[in-house]
């Protein structure tokens, strides 16, 4: 399973991103699993990547929290979690899409 990060330079999520993503790991029982730090660092690179928002998680390559029609760019990213807007995903949902991921 390949899990990436992808932020934009100096993201203010990337820290909780990194730690949210550590936890949801540890907590499925994938504690060995690496994760890769991305930075995107233009729109063309934003583009190609289908990159949406910073911070994304991706795991074998899709965004397990894409919303249909969300086009590329260089923002940061606003996630729709059971407590409201926030700039990362919720561990619940997180936990679901890597446990789903390992599953496979």
């Amino acid at each position: 399973m390949e899990i990436e990060l992808l932020i934009v330079p100096d993201c203010p999520n990337e820290a909780p991103a990194a730690r949210l993503l550590r936890q949801a790991l540890d907590d499925v029982g994938l504690r060995t699993m690496r994760f890769t730090t991305v930075v995107v660092t233009s729109p063309e690179d934003a583009e190609k990547q289908q990159f949406t928002g910073s911070p994304t998680i991706r795991v074998d390559g899709t965004d397990p929290f894409a919303e249909p029609g969300q086009p590329p760019g260089m923002a940061c990213r606003i996630y729709h979690t059971a407590m409201g807007p926030a700039g990362v995903p919720d561990l619940a949902t997180l936990r679901q899409a890597l446990k789903q991921a390992a599953d496979h």
